[in-house]
C-alpha cells in the first residue's frame, strides 16, 4: 500500500476575483452616480439664509410673476420680445450680470430659457434671485 505524499502549503494568491469585483463595483457606481445625483437635485426656491446684494448699475433683472408676466428692469416685456430687450440691455463687454428673479410657481423651464438667451447674447453673469430667509427669534 502507497502512503500519499504529504501536502505541501498553497503560498499563492489569486488576486483575479479581487480584481473582477472592484471592476464590478466601478462600474456599478458610474451607472448610478448620475441616477443619484439627478434624484438630490430638488430646489426649493426663492429663500435663503444668505446673499449678497448686486450692484445695480451692473445688473439687469428680469422679473418672471406668477401669471406668467415678464419683466426687464421693471418694464413690462412680452415673452417673444424678451431676448431684443435683453439684446438692449446687455452690452458686448459681457461684463453685466443677469438676475432672474421668478416667483416660486413658475417652471424652472422658464427661468432656464431665460438664463440660457441672456448667456447666448454675452451676459457675463448669470444669477437667481432669491428672498432672506426669516431669521429665528433669539432665545429668552
Amino acid at each position: 500500500m502507497r502512503t500519499p505524499a504529504p501536502r505541501r502549503a498553497f503560498a499563492e494568491l489569486n488576486l483575479i476575483p479581487l480584481i473582477d469585483i472592484s471592476l464590478i463595483l466601478v462600474i456599478i457606481f458610474m451607472v448610478l452616480t448620475p441616477i443619484l445625483v439627478q434624484s438630490q437635485l430638488t430646489v426649493k426656491l426663492p429663500k435663503a439664509a444668505t446673499g449678497s446684494a448686486a450692484a445695480p448699475d451692473a445688473t439687469v433683472k428680469v422679473l418672471l410673476s406668477r401669471t406668467g408676466a415678464v419683466l426687464v428692469e421693471g418694464q413690462p416685456v412680452k415673452w417673444n420680445r424678451l431676448e431684443r430687450e435683453l439684446i438692449l440691455r446687455l452690452p458686448k463687454s459681457g461684463q453685466k450680470t443677469v438676475l432672474v428673479q421668478a416667483d416660486r410657481s413658475v417652471p424652472i423651464e422658464k427661468v432656464v430659457a431665460v438664463m440660457d438667451a441672456a448667456k447666448r447674447l454675452g451676459a457675463g453673469k448669470l444669477g437667481i434671485g432669491v428672498a432672506q430667509e426669516d431669521a429665528a427669534p433669539a432665545g429668552p
